[in-house]
């Protein structure tokens, strides 16, 4: 069956950490000062297969975070959704109010796009502040613009992110800025971003900008894969005192895209360390497997008192798995469900699922389907099956 010589043809890649150079380790041991920190880590990590939204690797990537300036990918979508409706276009100027250039448009108050009070400004200039420099004031001039108020804004995000299925998400701002209920998952933002990614894919090209000026002021992006890992072209940066330094980061190389979500740095130079370790890792050290095309047979289940003994399963959709590549060689998959069935059961009755599991592999089930209707057996079938059960019991 091609489900097994899948499973069998996942191979062991294994990993062997490289000595340390004997006279470096000699020199670091006769220097009297203590030794340096060990590398920060980051936290809340998730690595996803772009194509299929597989996650690879989650280390607590499905607890809630505070999301800083990643939450602006939410902020964005909407916007991008009211242009692709009609409701506004790149060409529409909204005012800067009060609130958002005192609240929002200080130096104190983070990232911004030194908007003038009371002027009027394009969408295409305000979505690309807030993409490529993460300008709060321009979040919030487009939240009041397209809402009429931040808060108004917010319901719409928090409705959509329903929506997508972020079950994780509560968003309490436009901008990221920290607030106690304001969390999502590093997963769900993996989520989200790999849904910009894939429609709006014209306009994504504005997250591997550089640098963006506005009123003769020039500001870098700082993602710091842009540039400095090859295929990388996306998407947002974040940073506030609870969340640290974090990232949701993109790359596309071989026709494959990964997608990187972590936080929790110190520091800026810590944050661009590990985005290359870890975009490095999501190529290198993580592989996805086909074990089962859309609509193959990978089993039967028992049917009682049915036109026919058993039922082909067949799979509802492509299964992939997705994982360290050294944890798919020991992978099993086994079909569960409660049986007998019992009939009437309809061609694409979704009866029984796919479970796979291994030692260090994160346990998956996939649905699955009826290959084909499953009538009740007949009058006499029916009889001769209770005579059995009274005389013998259940087989």
């Amino acid at each position: 069956m091609k489900l097994a010589r899948a499973l069998c043809a996942l191979i062991l890649v294994a990993t062997i950490a490289a000595p340390l150079d004997a006279d470096a380790q000699r020199r670091r041991s006769q220097r009297a000062a203590a030794p340096p920190p060990p590398p920060a880590v980051a936290q809340h990590v998730t690595i996803m297969d772009g194509a299929t939204g597989a996650i690879l690797a989650c280390e607590n990537c499905n607890e809630p975070i505070p999301p800083a300036s990643m939450a602006k990918l939410m902020t964005i979508l909407v916007v991008l959704e009211q242009l692709q409706a009609g409701r506004i276009s790149y060409n529409t100027h909204f005012r800067v109010s009060e609130y958002a250039w005192r609240e929002h448009g200080a130096p104190s108050t983070g990232s911004h796009m030194f908007l003038p009070l009371n002027s009027y400004v394009a969408v295409a200039d305000l979505v690309q502040g807030a993409v490529v420099v993460s300008a709060n004031d321009a979040c919030v001039v487009l939240a009041e613009g397209i809402a009429g108020s931040e808060t108004a804004f917010v319901e719409m995000m928090n409705r959509r992110a329903r929506e997508l299925g972020l079950t994780t998400a509560r968003f309490r701002n436009v901008t990221g800025v920290d607030d106690p209920e304001q969390r999502i998952s590093s997963a769900d933002l993996a989520r989200l971003a790999r849904h910009l990614i894939q429609h709006f894919p014209e306009f994504y090209e504005v997250y591997s900008r550089r640098e963006f000026t506005f009123n003769r002021r020039t500001q870098q992006n700082r993602n710091p894969l842009l540039g400095a890992f090859p295929g990388a072209d996306g998407v947002k940066t974040g940073h506030t005192a609870e969340s640290g330094y974090g990232l949701i980061g993109s790359a596309e190389m071989n026709g494959q895209r990964r997608i990187i979500v972590f936080n929790g740095l110190p520091t800026m130079a810590a944050r661009n360390t590990e985005a290359q370790r870890l975009m490095r890792s999501a190529f290198d050290d993580y592989a996805l497997r086909t074990i089962a095309e859309a609509g193959e047979q990978v089993g039967e289940a028992r049917v009682r008192l049915g036109s026919r003994r058993t039922v082909p399963l067949v799979t509802q959709n492509e299964i992939r798995i997705g994982g360290p590549r050294g944890a798919q060689q020991n992978l099993t998959a086994h079909v569960v469900y409660d049986g007998p069935l019992s009939p009437p059961i309809r061609e694409g009755d979704v009866v029984a699922r796919l479970v796979v599991e291994g030692p260090g592999f994160e346990r998956q089930e996939f649905p699955l389907a009826a290959g084909r209707r499953v009538g009740r057996a007949n009058w006499f079938a029916r009889a001769w099956e209770g005579l059995r059960l009274t005389f013998f019991g259940p087989s």
